[in-house]
């Protein structure tokens, strides 16, 4: 397993971290995941998966079976949370600014051999990966890194506000997968565009599987 990580992360701590993060939602959700056997233990990986919950990167660094440096918003990384985000290897981003320090870190992550997680749609929203930024593309591009998509279903709150009680939660792993991404900026915008559209698909069959199981989409 790769133990790659940004300079100056702890990666024991990540490994406490990944293990709260596997148990200590478990008494407000049922959480089950799928196809976890298709991660690849080695080798540089870009993880990405839909986003429509403030919970879903805590289930995603619990669940994924190697340690992964995610790049996260930059208004987390404050206080003693944002020190022990660093601390874990995290990366933070912030939105709306041209600024590829991010991005070369996460580079040298996966160039070391390590997995680098992203929410591809930027923020929060339906899930349902309707759009994507060009980060992902431009990761894999920059490293040559397998991709690998994830699905997570059952976190978004109701459009009523009201949270379920334990509601049943969803993470599907699907198959890694290569991605050529050419260059200029419609390389990049065809490359978003096939990533988008796998990560989709992934959510739409695990949509379809919840429905047949009486689960809601949300």
């Amino acid at each position: 397993m790769s133990r790659a990580l940004p300079e100056g992360a702890n990666g024991l701590l990540l490994d406490i971290g990944r293990t709260a993060g596997r148990y200590y939602l478990r008494p407000a959700f049922r959480i089950r995941v799928h196809g976890r056997d298709r991660v690849p233990a080695d080798g540089p990986l870009v993880v990405i998966a839909n986003h429509s919950s403030n919970v879903d990167p805590q289930l995603v660094i619990g669940m994924l079976p190697r340690r992964s440096a995610f790049l996260a918003k930059a208004e987390l990384f404050t206080g003693i949370g944002g020190r022990f985000l660093r601390a874990i290897g995290q990366i933070p981003v912030r939105r709306g600014e041209i600024d590829r320090t991010p991005l070369t870190t996460a580079v040298g992550v996966l160039k070391a051999g390590g997995a680098v997680g992203i929410f591809p749609e930027g923020t929060r929203g339906e899930g349902d990966v309707g759009a994507a930024e060009r980060g992902a593309a431009w990761l894999v591009r920059a490293s040559g890194a397998t991709v690998l998509p994830i699905a997570i279903r059952g976190t978004r709150k109701p459009a009523d506000g009201k949270r379920r009680w334990r509601p049943r939660v969803d993470l599907l792993f699907g198959e890694p997968f290569a991605l050529k991404v050419g260059p200029g900026r419609k390389g990049l915008d065809q490359g978003t565009e096939e990533l988008r559209t796998q990560l989709a698909a992934l959510v739409q069959s695990l949509d379809d599987w919840r429905g047949e199981h009486g689960f809601a989409t949300p």
